[in-house]
This record gives structure tokens, sequence and C-alpha cells, in this order.
């Protein structure tokens, strides 16, 4: 499932994020990068120890806590740092690759299994040329450019890529989820279900006990518990 994910961050917390960014340490982001990763790889990455990572990290988490579509959509077991690159100039492109299938978090923290991969933007469309994501899937290529702020689900199992940037800067958060569901099929029935339980119970009159609602609510937590993985 793709998904856009609409004002994770408000207006005035992408404001924030950036001045913090701007004056942060940039550096090569194929220091992260696996073997073959590191052959597409050509941006800019933050360490993932400094202040300004640690600082905007938590805007991030606050702002995925407090948003009910992104927690229906990726039914959230473990999300893995937020971290941030920027392409631009000379580092502007990643081409091809498959992300990981684990992601080992620092520390000896242990690892996640990277069910679920996400960007969320934080430069506006029209503050740069290129720069798009390009997902492939069954149905071809997704081309995905949102307004700062917005965030992109994507499956971890996703060819992708960030088209070259001619003009300007892209600057992002990228992190992965591993998902109590660990399977994209099963997430996106689950999905589809809360999206339309939710459009029902918004038709519902204050104090309404509608017997369809409640026996699908059922039907919704049922399944949670046949497909969980905790």
């Amino acid at each position: 499932m793709l998904l856009h994910v609409r004002q994770v961050l408000t207006p005035q917390e992408v404001a924030h994020a950036r001045e913090v960014l701007a004056a942060a340490p940039w550096g090569d982001g194929r220091i992260t990068a696996g073997s073959q990763s590191a052959q597409a790889k050509n941006n800019e990455q933050l360490p993932e120890d400094c202040d300004a990572t640690r600082e905007v990290q938590q805007l991030l988490l606050r702002g995925l806590e407090r948003h009910s579509l992104f927690f229906s959509a990726a039914l959230p077991k473990q999300i893995s740092p937020p971290l941030f690159n920027r392409y631009g100039g000379t580092a502007n492109s990643f081409g091809n690759h498959v992300d990981s299938a684990v992601r080992y978090l620092r520390d000896g923290k242990g690892g996640i299994r990277t069910d679920i991969s996400c960007t969320l933007f934080l430069s506006d469309p029209d503050e740069y040329d290129g720069g798009e994501l390009m997902v492939e899937d069954t149905f071809g290529e997704h081309r995905v450019k949102l307004p700062a702020g917005d965030l992109v689900l994507y499956p971890g199992t996703s060819v992708h890529r960030v088209q070259p940037v001619t003009r300007g800067y892209r600057v992002a958060s990228y992190f992965w989820i591993q998902s109590m569901v660990r399977s994209d099929e099963q997430r996106r029935l689950l999905f589809d279900m809360d999206h339309h339980l939710r459009q029902l119970r918004g038709q519902s009159g204050p104090g309404e006990t509608d017997p369809s609602v409640i026996g699908l609510t059922s039907t919704y937590h049922n399944l949670l518990r046949m497909w969980l993985d905790l």
C-alpha cells in the first residue's frame, strides 16, 4: 500500500525543523548505506547522534503519535529513529534500490523488520526541481512529491529511487516501521475497513448505537487478533 498522510507536522513545526536543520552538520549520505545502496546513493545526511537529529526526531515522533490515519495505516509495533537527508548541488540523487530487510539500531538496541518505508517531506515542491520519490509496484511507477509536513508510506519491499534535484534543495526525513501486522495485504484490508467504519460512525447521530457498526468493529478487532504479530 502506498499512502499519502497529510499534515503530520504543522507549518510551525516544519518551520522550526527547517531552522534547526539549516544549521546542522550535514555529511556524506553513503556512510550509512549498505553495499548495494552505496553504489546508487549520492546525497547528504545528518549524523544519527547529533543534537539537531535528536531534536527534530522528537518533533516528528510527536506528530506521528497524534495522527490517527498514520496509526490506522501502519499499525506500528516499532518505529526506527527518523533520519534526515538533503539532496541538491552535486549530491542530488539516489538510484534504484531496495531497503534492507532489517534496520539495526544504534547502541546495541537490536533491530526492526522494515515492513514499511516512510518519507516525510520538509521542503515544499516549488522550492526545488526534480527530487521525486519514484516507487515501483505491480501497477508501474508512482511519482511522489508532497508538501512540507506530509508523509508517504510504502512497502519496504518496493524498488524506489529519488530523481536528481536540478534546482534548490530537497530536505526530508526517512524511517522504517515494523508493523504489528506483517502482511501488506492484510494491513490494507484492515485500513480499508477502519476507514469505512469511521465514515459510518460519522453518519450516526449523537448517542446512537448502530448494530452494524458494532458488528463491523467486532470483525475488525477479531481480524486484528488473528493477524497480530506482537
